[in-house]
Formats: C-alpha cells, sequence, structure tokens
C-alpha cells in the first residue's frame, strides 16, 4: 500500500501547454493500436491536440513510442485507462505526456506526482474526487460525467474551490460549452468525436467534428472573457 502523500508538501503536476489552449482530450479505443495513426492527424488537423490511448485497445506499448517519433511535439499523447501503479510506471518509461485513470488509486497518483507527470484520476463521488485532488492530481477526471451534468461541476466548487475537473463518458460535442461554463478545465470525448472513425469512416468528418470542438470552446472561453 503506497504510503499517501502529504497535501502540504505536494508539488502538483501542473495541466500542459497543449491541454491549457486546446481545452479537448481526444480518447482513442480501437482493435488494435496500429489504427491510431490516421486518426490521430485528421483529429491534429482540426485542432484536437491532445491525445489519449486507452490500454484497453491491443498494442498500445508497441505503437506509443513510434506514434511519438511521428507526431513530436506537434500534440500531446497521453494513456489512460490506467489501473495500477505498474501500468502508470510503464507508460511513464515510454514517454507517456499523462495519464489518465477511470479510477481514484493513490498508486498510480503518487507514481505520476513524484515524475512530475499530469494525472487525471477518475471518480464521480465528492469523496472519491476530493480524495484524486488531495493526493495530487492535476484535474480530476467525473467518470462518467453524462450521469450528472455540467452542473455537477458547479456544485463541486462550493466545497472545493480551487479543484480541477475534466468530465469524461458520455459528453456530446453540443455538450462541451456547458461543461466550459461550468468551470471544467477541459472535455473529453470519445465515440461523439471519433464516430465511425476506426470502422472506415470518412477521416474529413472527423476533423470537421474535431474543428467544431474547437470552436465550441474558443466561443464559449471569449465569451466567458478567457477565463477557465
Amino acid at each position: 500500500m503506497p504510503r499517501l502523500a502529504n497535501p502540504g508538501t505536494i508539488s502538483r503536476p501542473a495541466p500542459s501547454a497543449v491541454l491549457r489552449e486546446t481545452r479537448a482530450v481526444a480518447v482513442l479505443r480501437a482493435s488494435h493500436a496500429s489504427d491510431y495513426a490516421p486518426v490521430i492527424e485528421a483529429l491534429q488537423r482540426g485542432g484536437v491536440l491532445s491525445i489519449e490511448l486507452t490500454l484497453s485497445t491491443q498494442g498500445v506499448w508497441d505503437e506509443l513510442p513510434i506514434l511519438r517519433d511521428r507526431f513530436g511535439d506537434a500534440l500531446e499523447i497521453g494513456v489512460g485507462t490506467v489501473t495500477d501503479a505498474a501500468e502508470a510506471e510503464a507508460a511513464l518509461d515510454l514517454g507517456a505526456a499523462y495519464i489518465v485513470t477511470p479510477v481514484t488509486d493513490p498508486g498510480v497518483i503518487t507514481a505520476c506526482v513524484s515524475r512530475g507527470v499530469p494525472v487525471y484520476p477518475g471518480g464521480l463521488t465528492p469523496t472519491e474526487l476530493h480524495a484524486g485532488w488531495k493526493l495530487g492530481a492535476t484535474a480530476v477526471k467525473v467518470f462518467p460525467a453524462s450521469t450528472v451534468g455540467a452542473g455537477y461541476v458547479s456544485q463541486l466548487r462550493g466545497p472545493f474551490p480551487d479543484i480541477e475537473v475534466i468530465p469524461s463518458g458520455g459528453v456530446n460535442i453540443d455538450d462541451v460549452p456547458g461543461w466550459i461554463k461550468a468551470g471544467a478545465l477541459a472535455v473529453s470525448l470519445g465515440g461523439p468525436l471519433l464516430g465511425d472513425a476506426f470502422k472506415g469512416g470518412d477521416l474529413r468528418e472527423l476533423t470537421s467534428r474535431a474543428r467544431r470542438v474547437r470552436e465550441l470552446i474558443d466561443r464559449t472561453a471569449d465569451q466567458m472573457g478567457g477565463n477557465k
């Protein structure tokens, strides 16, 4: 059982400049990670530059270094569906830009915090989300977000005014402005953004959806005066 970090001594890893600017994460799931590159290119053309490779897809360990070499600093590639510290360490050793987990696991969080890499642990209840935040999470992932809605973020800010939140799970493109207005650091999108991209769908349509996401985020941020 890993030791819990002392909240008073935590050096919380900051979100990347890419995430602060674009405020969107694309969650990729496919039959094999070798299918990822063309889809990532389409997302990049649409301005979605934070890419989460999920460990529920085969081949991620082999493809992550290849994708990092291919795309370089043009975008950031993280690893998601991480459920224990060993997976987190393996992903970090391969150069993952950030780690996402569907659960609040102290071992995963402390592994990332100790190496200064952004980490986004999942939770739904205030207890789970606060626990992840207290351990040094860069932001906590409200999952599954569609079960609570954007107003949940506003409610969380009552007892936890400083907590940073990223909604994930069932977030539709048209929901994006509501989450940003509620104070989300970013939004995480899977199926509603990816659509049929991994089933032979038109990648130009994927680029259009990515552009739509960015337009909604940028317009909402402008309406809010550029505030998070």
